[in-house]
């Protein structure tokens, strides 16, 4: 049967809205042999249920992964499952997740009751010092008398509103601020897609990003999360898997998101690439530097949403599955569940080589590398692309508007596997680089 899908786009499983004809066309396509088809995923795994995830790794890396099974390899690659537990283990944590998001979200319907209802707010519905906007937009959106007062929303679990802290109050008061921003994104996110023209789905994906917000509440809710949720709801048909999913993956992104003081996380990760850059191409870093861009800001948007705008929906899905299949870690479930009370990103510990590991993962290992953490692929995807375009910037970028315009004509054109393959060759020459100028410094 493998002969009927072999060649497929992609798009035919993401069907684009009729009227928007502007859409960049999925590279992507499915072919038999190199593509992760839903019986060679089966055939990975024992009797059981215990998965050898290192013979899956490379076959996605070559050519992806099935749509009708994305969603639960995924879970996989996110670090939702150990491989090595069995169907009975894995039912039992899906059950109790699943359990644990309905408790969530019960109190965040219990403190706004919208949530939950299908439907979603776009206009504030609080202001900072906790009073109700009365804004009539909201009005029309939600009922007047479901919009509590941020006292009786923190009776939540307690008789009495003088039992809730004042600090608790403030969080309550923080979440609900967010919520209206949500409602802003959920509008504009994947808007071409057939799958978005159903309000059900709007509202889904504005339910798992506020109960979100209030999970994480150190980061709450940025600007970007909506790009990095909305496929997790396309693909996991069950909205608590789809929560964890996500979940998941803002474990390995959550950094980016964080504020502290004026500053936004993900500079951290320009500051990372502007020192691969200096390392793989130090022509160029001194050239971006001499016209402004040494601080690397236009690639902001490129490391906080992972190249969603820079390629179609179906290359999207692609190029995410290859970076995870690629830095896989198989002791990123255990190292997950060890690290619950403290954030993963400040505590991955030591890993093993493996050949279930993922090829980039097993570079780095190779390598003997051993202060901090690795640099994630997407600082090297980022570097990938500046680098196939270092000519162009080189005789032509006067100014960043020059930088912005010629990365913008990237946007739709991004060859996944080439870009892949770039970030893997610069990795390595990055890692021999920095090797061996280390004795010296």
């Amino acid at each position: 049967m493998s002969h009927l899908w072999k060649g497929l786009p992609a798009d035919s499983f993401y069907e684009v809205r009729a009227e928007c004809t502007d859409v960049p066309k999925t590279k992507f396509k499915i072919k038999s042999g190199k593509t992760l088809s839903a019986r060679k995923w089966r055939s990975a795994f024992s009797p059981e249920g215990c998965l050898d995830i290192g013979q899956t790794l490379g076959r996605i890396y070559r050519g992806g992964i099935h749509p009708t099974i994305r969603g639960e390899v995924w879970e996989f690659l996110l670090g939702c499952f150990d491989p090595k537990s069995t169907y009975e283990e894995r039912k039992e944590i899906r059950l109790s997740r699943r359990e644990e998001y309905v408790r969530l979200k019960e109190l965040c319907t219990y403190m706004f009751p919208l949530i939950g209802s299908g439907k979603f707010i776009t206009a504030p519905v609080i202001r900072e010092d906790g009073t109700p906007t009365q804004d009539p937009i909201v009005l029309l959106e939600a009922s007047p008398e479901k919009l509590m007062t941020p006292t009786i929303q923190a009776t939540v679990g307690s008789d009495s509103a003088m039992s809730c802290s004042k600090e608790e109050d403030k969080k309550i008061i923080q979440w609900k601020l967010a919520l209206h921003q949500i409602g802003l994104d959920v509008n504009r996110t994947d808007r071409t897609l057939v799958f978005y023209e159903k309000p059900e789905n709007l509202g889904k994906l504005w339910d798992v990003l506020s109960v979100y917000a209030w999970f994480d509440k150190d980061v709450g809710y940025g600007q970007g999360m909506s790009d990095l949720c909305s496929p997790m709801i396309m693909l996991l048909e069950d909205e608590a898997d789809a929560f964890w999913c996500f979940e998941r993956l803002m474990r390995r992104l959550r950094g980016n998101f964080k504020c502290i003081g004026n500053a936004v996380g993900v500079e951290s990760q320009l500051c990372n690439l502007a020192n691969v850059i200096q390392v793989v191409d130090p022509k160029l870093h001194k050239h971006l530097e001499h016209i402004g861009g040494g601080d690397y800001l236009f690639a902001f948007r490129m490391l906080m949403v992972l190249f969603r705008r820079e390629v179609s929906f179906g290359d999207s899905l692609y190029l995410w599955e290859i970076m995870w299949a690629l830095e896989y870690d198989p002791d990123l479930y255990t190292l997950y569940e060890e690290c619950d009370s403290d954030r993963p990103e400040d505590a991955k510990g030591k890993r093993k080589s493996s050949r279930q590991c993922g090829k980039y993962e097993r570079n780095y290992l190779r390598s003997g590398a051993k202060n901090g953490e690795p640099l994630p692929i997407s600082v090297f995807l980022v570097a990938s692309v500046l680098k196939e375009k270092s000519i162009k910037l080189l005789t032509e970028a006067k100014g960043l508007d020059d930088v912005v315009k010629i990365l913008n004509d990237t946007s739709g054109n991004l060859d996944v596997r080439k870009a892949c393959s770039g970030a893997m060759k610069l990795h390595k020459k990055y890692l021999k680089k920095v090797k061996t100028e280390k004795p010296s410094s």
